[in-house]
């Protein structure tokens, strides 16, 4: 079954909307979770069924129920939040898949450099006034500039995965 969604300009409520992350630490023994709390975004949709647009996270905002590692992953060894306060998908457009699928292709920066990224994802729900899209990809922290890596305990990659409600706007 395809999902229709309408045309037009979107918001992005951040109050039903959530990004988190998961990287497994100590050699794959411990997985850290973490989520931000400010993420912001807008999009549109159009007449052909694409849909372009930004999605914003406040590197600082990153919350993994650790003080102190939360700390830690603000400074320069990790989003070195002070020099680069937001992390940002510019989505370049999206291509229809099967039924609620959709591929999202654009760019992501983070720490000031931006790589292309390509993850499919899924319309969890549409109506005329609000839809849901759900995605999980993985990222290399390595290719942002994050290699640290005290006694091998990081390997492998960052797990991404956001549910992001947007609302319609009026045009």
């Amino acid at each position: 079954m395809t999902v229709a969604v309408q045309t037009g300009t979107w918001q992005l409520d951040p109050t039903a909307s959530t990004v988190s992350l998961r990287h497994k630490t100590f050699w794959g023994l411990v997985t850290v979770q973490g989520t931000f709390t400010a993420v912001t975004g807008a999009g549109e949709v159009r007449p052909d069924g694409s849909a372009t647009g930004t999605i914003t996270l406040e590197a600082a905002s990153l919350d993994t129920k650790n003080a102190k590692r939360d700390t830690h992953l603000r400074s320069a060894d990790f989003f070195d939040a002070d020099r680069h306060p937001e992390i940002t998908l510019s989505v370049g457009g999206t291509d229809r898949l099967d039924g609620d699928s959709v591929r999202v292709t654009g760019e992501l920066t983070v720490r000031g450099v931006s790589r292309p990224l390509s993850f499919p994802a899924r319309l969890a729900g549409a109506s005329a006034e609000a839809l849901t899209l759900e995605a999980e990809f993985d990222v290399d922290r390595a290719e942002f500039g994050m290699g640290w890596n005290q006694l091998g305990m990081m390997r492998g990659l960052t797990t991404v995965t956001a549910a992001l409600r947007f609302a319609r706007t009026a045009d």
